[in-house]
C-alpha cells in the first residue's frame, strides 16, 4: 500500500475560493510595502476585482462535493451562502469612497484584513467539521475586531473591545461544545456525530444537552440571539457606518449555515427539547428586539436592534427545519441584504464629522427632522428602505417574510405564525417613527449642506442600485426562489 497522499484525492480546487482571497490579501500588503501612499481607489478596485474573480470560480466549480482530506464541503447551501457573502462583500467595501477621507481607508492593511475576514467567513459555511469551523470563526472575527478599531475613534476602540470579549467567552463555549461531542463520538465531523448519536439514542442526555446548550450560546453571539445580544447596539454605534452594515448581513448568514448544518440534524431526530429551546430563542428574540427598539433615540441603535429581531425571524427557519423554511432563510436574507445595505449607506451618507444634533449619538432621530423640505429625493429613499424594513409590500423584506410565515404554517407551526405576524406589526412602529420626523417635523438645519459632506458619486450609485432591488423585488423574487430551492435540495436539506 502506497503512503502517498494523490493530489486528485485531496481536491484541492476546493480551496480555490479561499485561496484567491488570501493570495489577494497578500499582495495587498506586499504592493503597499514596495509602493507607499497608493490611493484607497486603488486598493478599493483591487479588492472588488479578487471578489468578483473569487465569485467567477465559486460559481464555475463543478468538482467533487468534498475536498482536503474531506475537510471542506462544496455543496448546495455552502455555494449559495458564499455568493451572499462575495456579493454583499464587493458592496460593502466601495464605501470606502466616501466624499470625506478616513483614516482607515488609507491603510492597506483595512483591505486585506477585510479579504482575510471574508476568507474566514467562505470556511464557517463550505465545512461540516468542527475544528475548520472554529477556525474560519476565529479568523474572520480577529479581522473584524481590527477593523472596528481602526476607525480610530475613542467609541469605536471601546466597540472593538467589547466585541473582542463577548467574542472571545463564544470562542470558548464553541470549544467546549466541539470537545464535549468529539469525547461522546470521538469525531468533529457533524455527519459522523449525528450518527453516533443517533445509535446511542442520544444517550447520556445530560452530556448531549451541555454540548448543545453550549454550542447554542457560541452561536448565539454571531446570530445576536437573545441573551447574547447585548453587544450589538454598542458595537454598531461605534463602528463606521459600513461596517456595522455589514456586521448585520455577512457574519449572521454565516452563524445561519452553521446552525442548519448542526441543529437540523438534532431537530431531525426528534430531540424534542431542542426544538423547545429553539421555539424559545425565537419568540424571544424577535419580541425583546422590537420592543428595545421602540425607545431607541438613535437611528444605527435602533437598525442594531432591528438586524436582532429579523435574525430572530431567520432563525424559526433551522426551528421548521423543512426545506421551504430553508430556501425561505436564503431568500429573506437576500432581500434583506440588499435592504440594510441601502439604510446602512443612507447613515454613511448623512454622517457629519462632528455631533451636531446629540451629544452623544451621531444620528439621533432629531437628525432627520423636517429632512423632506431641505433633501426630498434623501428623505424619500430613506423612507423606502424603512418600508421595506417593516415589512411592507410590495418591498423586497415582505415576500421574504411572506415566504417564512407560510412555512411556519405548512409546517403546523401555527403559533409561531401568529407571533410572527404580531412582531412584524410592533416593528412598522419604530420605522415610522423616523418617517415622522422626516416627513411631519420641522427641519432643525437651515441648510442641506450638512447632510452633503460625505455624499460621493460612489456612494449614490450604490444607494441606486439598493433602491432600485428595494422597490422591484416582486420581479425576481420567483427566480431567486427556484435557484435557492435548488441549491438547497441538493444539499439535503
Amino acid at each position: 500500500m502506497s503512503d502517498f497522499i494523490s493530489l486528485s484525492s485531496l481536491n484541492i480546487p476546493s480551496l480555490l475560493p479561499m485561496a484567491i482571497l488570501v493570495f489577494g490579501a497578500l499582495f495587498i500588503i506586499c504592493i503597499d510595502l514596495a509602493v507607499k501612499n497608493l490611493n484607497r481607489s486603488f486598493y478599493t478596485i483591487l479588492s472588488v476585482l479578487f471578489i468578483v474573480l473569487d465569485l467567477g470560480v465559486l460559481i464555475g466549480y463543478n468538482g467533487a462535493s468534498r475536498g482536503f482530506f474531506d475537510t471542506v464541503l462544496v455543496d448546495g447551501i455552502a455555494i449559495l451562502s458564499q455568493c451572499i457573502i462575495l456579493i454583499a462583500s464587493a458592496f460593502f467595501i466601495p464605501l470606502s469612497l466616501s466624499n470625506r477621507h478616513f483614516k482607515e481607508y488609507e491603510m492597506a492593511e483595512y483591505y486585506a484584513l477585510f479579504l482575510f475576514m471574508i476568507v474566514g467567513f467562505q470556511f464557517m459555511v463550505s465545512s461540516d467539521n468542527l475544528i475548520v469551523i472554529f477556525i474560519g470563526l476565529e479568523t474572520a472575527s480577529l479581522s473584524l475586531y481590527t477593523l472596528i478599531a481602526l476607525h480610530n475613534r475613542a467609541k469605536a476602540f471601546e466597540a472593538a473591545i467589547k466585541y473582542f470579549t463577548m467574542g472571545a467567552l463564544a470562542a470558548g463555549f464553541f470549544a467546549l461544545s466541539s470537545l464535549i461531542f468529539y469525547a461522546l463520538t470521538g469525531s468533529v465531523e457533524i455527519n459522523t456525530i449525528e450518527a453516533v448519536l443517533k445509535e446511542r439514542e442520544f444517550q447520556p442526555l445530560s452530556a448531549v444537552l451541555a454540548g448543545t446548550v453550549f454550542m447554542i450560546a457560541a452561536l448565539g453571539f454571531k446570530l445576536s440571539v437573545v441573551p447574547s445580544h447585548t453587544w450589538t447596539p454598542d458595537v454598531y454605534e461605534g463602528s463606521s457606518a459600513p461596517l456595522a452594515g455589514y456586521m448585520s448581513i455577512v457574519p449572521k448568514i454565516a452563524g445561519f449555515v452553521v446552525a442548519m448544518r448542526f441543529f437540523e440534524m438534532l431537530i431531525a431526530s426528534d430531540i424534542i427539547w431542542l426544538e423547545y429551546i429553539l421555539y424559545g430563542l425565537v419568540v424571544i428574540t424577535m419580541t425583546l428586539a422590537n420592543i428595545t427598539a421602540l425607545v431607541q433615540e438613535d437611528v444605527k441603535r435602533m437598525l442594531a436592534f432591528s438586524s436582532i429581531s429579523h435574525a430572530g425571524f431567520v432563525l424559526s427557519a433551522i426551528l421548521i427545519g423543512t426545506t421551504q423554511a430553508n430556501a425561505g432563510l436564503f431568500l429573506y436574507w437576500i432581500l434583506f441584504m440588499f435592504t440594510n445595505l441601502g439604510a446602512f449607506s443612507m447613515l454613511w451618507i448623512v454622517r457629519h464629522k462632528n455631533n451636531l444634533w446629540d451629544e452623544r449619538y451621531q444620528h439621533p432621530f432629531s437628525k432627520f427632522s423636517g429632512m423632506v423640505k431641505l433633501m426630498p429625493t434623501t428623505a424619500t429613499i430613506m423612507g423606502v428602505f424603512m418600508f421595506a424594513l417593516a415589512g411592507m409590500p410590495p418591498f423586497s423584506v415582505f415576500w421574504g417574510k411572506l415566504y417564512l410565515i407560510s412555512a411556519a404554517v405548512n409546517s403546523g407551526f401555527i403559533y409561531l405564525a401568529v407571533i410572527m405576524v404580531v412582531n412584524s406589526a410592533i416593528a412598522v412602529y419604530y420605522y415610522m417613527k423616523l418617517m415622522i420626523y422626516m416627513f411631519l417635523k420641522e427641519p432643525v438645519a437651515n441648510t442641506s449642506a450638512v447632510y452633503e459632506t460625505n455624499a460621493s458619486t460612489t456612494l449614490k450609485v450604490i444607494v441606486g442600485f439598493a433602491t432600485v432591488v428595494t422597490l422591484s423585488a416582486v420581479l425576481f423574487v420567483e427566480p431567486i426562489l427556484n435557484i435557492v430551492t435548488k441549491f438547497v435540495i441538493l444539499s439535503g436539506f
